[in-house]
């Protein structure tokens, strides 16, 4: 299992983590796929999370989510968002009980390009320590 602040963006699924669900937003629909954002986090980092599908009804805030095979890259909307992909998969492990911190957001971060390794990425700097899309409560 990966910590979310020890995941960069990457072309191919590999993530294997555990999450709460925190905040989840509407549900949208792009093309012919229903989507939806959601902001979860674990004891190291926080992260945003798309949801396909059926995936947007099956999960709610205080859900303890397994992923398997997860990838952390761009959307449509050019939004860094992990997912499960078309070869990835979510499922409910428990809820309400999971230690967790929201920040630092690592969609938040701009990622340049590794100078040493061409497909690998490093972090450039941080836009917001918090998601913008889930601001943190006053």
């Amino acid at each position: 299992m990966v910590c979310l602040k020890d995941i960069v963006p990457a072309a191919e699924n590999n993530i294997n983590t555990r999450f709460i669900v925190l905040d989840k937003g509407r549900t949208k629909l792009e093309g012919q796929n229903r989507t939806c954002l959601a902001l979860v986090a674990d004891e190291t980092a926080s992260v945003h999370f798309q949801f396909w599908g059926d995936e947007c009804d099956a999960f709610e805030p205080g859900d303890i989510v397994r992923l398997t095979n997860g990838i952390f890259s761009y959307n449509r909307n050019n939004s860094l968002v992990l997912r499960a992909g078309k070869r990835g998969s979510v499922e409910k492990v428990g809820e309400f009980t999971m230690v967790f911190v929201e920040t630092p957001n690592m969609s938040e971060i701009t990622w340049i390009p590794d100078p040493d390794r061409s497909n690998k990425y490093v972090q450039d700097s941080v836009v917001s320590p918090h998601s913008r899309i889930f601001p943190p409560l006053p």
